[in-house]
């Protein structure tokens, strides 16, 4: 017979509890058996116990399966060295575009960011208060110039009469004083004019240099005076343009070499994130001092920019080619690998093991570098796979078409790694 004390425990559990009993065995039972598939041994464990995440398998259950790679052969090839530096593109010639005169503002006759050439009319001032003072200067010319004609005929009569001395020698000079004093209006007039003339010229204004109109800064129907600061468009000169940007000053020496034996250097643009080489041109002037402050010297490119990829204050990252290293052993710049000890790289052995040896690399260029030690031509290097790699791992080269998408590769056929068909 039980005891009460033994039944008190289930007798005491209400209806509700008793009804998650079940529920709560079925999540344990499931649990355990997930551990278990988890954590049990594998079939093929050799004599020692290894699991297949241990030693033999390594973290993706392989065994002893190589790790797929890349390989790339180490090529002579050509490479440039260039000397890297940021700059700014500038307007080979750029205007602030002012009137000379004050007046009111007709007409823009230009359109804001288009191209306009030297001599284009651009605005057009009220000339109607100008014509009025030109057409006042003319009448007091043609005024003097009548004075003047008037004074010479009597200076002829004085002239005669005093051949048969009729009159005083001093009537004569007086009249000869006379007439250089008309003569001297007369000149004054003359430039009264010429100015009045070219002021009202003014009022067409007209663009100094070929270039790229900006935005406008003044609407028609203003007031303008000459001495406005804003002036009324800026014209940037954009093809050619030019680009300066600054180099350390001991890199001169090699760009001065290249410019006193008269052979130039070429200079590309890139954009910001360098992948897209915006232009390439020459070398223009280099400045003539270093700027002590940060020990730099400043250059100038011109660039042709007929497809107007550089744009004026656009940021660039340049690149001066200095010279060209040919028939220089080169490696692909994925394949480096950076040590405590340096660069290095992993080399296929004749076993299909590789081998991690350093390198010293020379000049970089378009994803290759040049090698001065520790590699020669025909040598072939992991350039795909090295994050699961080590010094005297077991490898098997795949084709890198085998990839079908970023990060999958073709299924391998047979456990033996090549391509599938």
């Amino acid at each position: 017979m039980s005891s009460p004390s033994a039944s008190a425990p289930s007798s005491s559990l209400s209806p509700k509890k008793r009804r998650l009993w079940p529920w709560l065995l079925s999540v344990a039972v499931i649990g355990g058996g997930a551990w278990y598939a988890t954590h049990r041994p594998t079939q093929d464990a050799g004599p020692e116990g290894k699991q297949a995440n241990g030693a033999r398998g390594g973290p993706n259950g392989r065994g002893d399966r190589p790790t797929p790679v890349t390989l790339a052969e180490i090529k002579p090839g050509d490479i440039r060295v260039t000397l890297p530096a940021l700059g700014n593109v500038v307007p080979r010639n750029q205007v602030t575009v002012r009137s000379r005169v004050d007046g009111q503002l007709l007409a823009l006759k230009f359109t804001e960011g288009q191209p306009v050439k030297a001599g284009e009319l651009l605005a057009q001032i009220d000339p109607e208060p100008f014509k009025a003072t030109l057409e006042q200067a003319r009448g007091q010319l043609a005024r003097d110039a009548a004075l003047l004609k008037n004074a010479k005929i009597d200076l002829d009569r004085y002239k005669g009469l005093l051949a048969q001395d009729s009159i005083a020698r001093q009537q004569v000079d007086t009249q000869e004083a006379l007439v250089r004093q008309y003569q001297g209006t007369v000149q004054a007039d003359e430039g009264t004019v010429k100015s009045a003339e070219l002021q009202l010229s003014y009022t067409k204004i007209t663009a100094p240099i070929a270039g790229r109109a900006g935005l406008r800064t003044v609407d028609p129907g203003n007031m303008i005076k000459a001495s406005d600061t804003a002036g009324l468009v800026t014209i940037a000169q954009v093809s050619p343009i030019t680009a300066v940007f600054s180099v350390p000053e001991d890199r001169l020496p090699a760009v001065m070499q290249r410019v006193r034996d008269g052979k130039g250097l070429k200079v590309e643009a890139w954009d910001r994130e360098m992948k897209v080489r915006l232009a390439t041109g020459d070398l223009l002037a280099v400045d003539s001092q270093i700027d002590t402050t940060t020990g730099t010297v400043k250059l100038k490119a011109v660039f042709a920019n007929k497809d107007g990829s550089l744009f004026p204050n656009q940021f660039v990252n340049v690149r001066m080619l200095l010279d060209t290293l040919t028939g220089v052993v080169t490696v692909p710049t994925a394949a480096v690998q950076q040590g405590a000890k340096g660069s290095y790289v992993y080399r296929l052995g004749a076993d299909s093991k590789v081998a991690a040896v350093p390198v010293k690399l020379g000049a970089v260029d378009a994803g290759m570098a040049a090698v001065d030690e520790g590699l020669a031509a025909g040598d072939k290097v992991v350039v795909d796979g090295l994050d699961k790699l080590k010094d005297g791992a077991q490898v098997e080269a795949i084709d890198p078409k085998a990839v079908t998408a970023p990060g999958r590769e073709k299924k391998r056929g047979n456990g033996s790694g090549r391509p599938g068909h």
